[in-house]
């Protein structure tokens, strides 16, 4: 009988050739439990997405409740659907208006996806920008929006009409012009290594944007619900996008992705065609009334105003030679090294010692710190100590 790992290898599709081949049996809080009942500290949060930890009881309870009342009922966007409604409003309430139409997918690759047609649909333009370094998604219009040929070379023909400035300067603006559809950029970059650009990069974002008729789009699908500090990292910079996706953080765990705009954006979806965009599964009624859970155990347990002394805690502690730099937006961090192959031997070294952390797609001389925002000053005592014993 093959094992459950040789099951895995023969049946489960690859990404890479050298998967972690971590089996885990259960899950909590930050950690992670293998069958053998070792435990692993997740410093990743599944990479942003478990930010109120693993399997919170308030998130499980919604989950349950919500199976039981009813799960898939007909495509997104003809039914009421309460577990829908109510995550809706919530989200229009933490948000500036007139950003108040919530479309609800199954993931961020699909809410750039959405983002990118409702700004195409708008102003009836074809171009956009993004920013080199950035990273979207891997369907084939968000890979487009990605800058790294070595990940995009083979999949090619890719959307056209798409060109990239750098992020953070504000010199490259002058490439959105009256042709430009839309700008869409990361509020914080993150397979780029945690990159911020200062408030007046942003001011003059808007600005150029607002002089071109320009649809911003920005992407807090692994900076949003709360990894930051805030709810959304845009409102560290006084900054309002015309449209914001979401995603990873904001379902606790389970599958959800949104676009967002005002609802005079959002209605050029209803016709011409109708049916503009449409999703079978998007918004699943399990997955809102998780969602909704999450956003109110952020809430509850006060954790945005946690984040910050977490980060300064783990900067304060995370100190040696070998680490040239510690960049972060919140508990949105990035550990800097000398290249990835001194990198790699210390997460394979930090995984033996019961703490996993990982590296980023288009930085792979740094270590990704982004723990559940649940985690204790004890839990990051404990993993510091255990990152610094696989340094040495």
């Amino acid at each position: 009988m093959l094992t459950n790992r040789q099951l895995f290898l023969k049946h489960v599709g690859q990404t890479s050739a050298t998967p972690l081949m971590i089996d885990i049996e259960r899950a909590s809080g930050v950690w992670m439990y293998g069958y053998d009942n070792e435990r692993i500290l997740d410093l990743i949060s599944g990479i942003g997405v478990s930010n109120v930890g693993h399997s919170h009881p308030v998130v499980v309870e919604a989950v349950k409740k919500q199976a039981e009342q009813y799960m898939h009922l007909m495509v997104y966007g003809e039914f009421i659907e309460t577990p829908q409604v109510k995550l809706a409003t919530k989200l229009a309430s933490l948000l500036p208006k007139p950003l108040e139409a919530v479309f609800f997918v199954n993931s961020g690759s699909e809410a750039i996806e959405g983002a990118m047609k409702l700004a195409k649909r708008y102003t009836s333009r074809t171009e956009l920008i993004a920013c080199k370094n950035a990273y979207h998604g891997s369907t084939q219009g968000a890979l487009s929006l990605n800058s790294d040929e070595g990940y995009k070379n083979n999949f090619r023909p890719l959307l056209p009409n798409i060109k990239q400035v750098r992020f953070g300067k504000i010199d490259d603006l002058l490439h959105i012009t009256n042709k430009t559809a839309a700008f869409v950029v990361e509020t914080v970059q993150g397979e780029a290594g945690v990159r911020t650009a200062p408030e007046a990069y942003w001011q003059a974002v808007r600005k150029r944007c607002d002089e071109t008729g320009t649809l911003l789009i920005l992407d807090e699908i692994q900076c949003g619900a709360g990894r930051t500090g805030k709810y959304f990292a845009f409102e560290h910079y006084n900054i309002q996008p015309d449209i914001v996706t979401m995603a990873k953080g904001m379902g606790g765990g389970m599958p959800i992705g949104a676009f967002i705009s005002s609802n005079k954006i959002m209605k050029v979806l209803q016709e011409d065609p109708v049916l503009g965009h449409i999703t079978t599964f998007g918004g699943h009624p399990v997955s809102c009334a998780a969602a909704l859970a999450t956003l109110e155990v952020i809430e509850e347990e006060n954790l945005l105003e946690t984040v910050e002394a977490k980060a300064n805690l783990f900067k304060k502690l995370l100190v040696h030679p070998k680490i040239k730099s510690i960049r972060n937006k919140g508990l949105m961090m990035a550990v800097e090294f000398d290249d990835f192959d001194q990198l790699k031997t210390i997460i394979d070294k930090a995984i033996e010692n019961g703490v996993l952390t990982d590296w980023f797609l288009h930085c792979d001389d740094s270590m990704r710190i982004a723990p559940p925002l649940t985690i204790t000053e004890g839990e990051i005592e404990w993993a510091c100590e255990q990152i610094l014993a696989s340094l040495n």
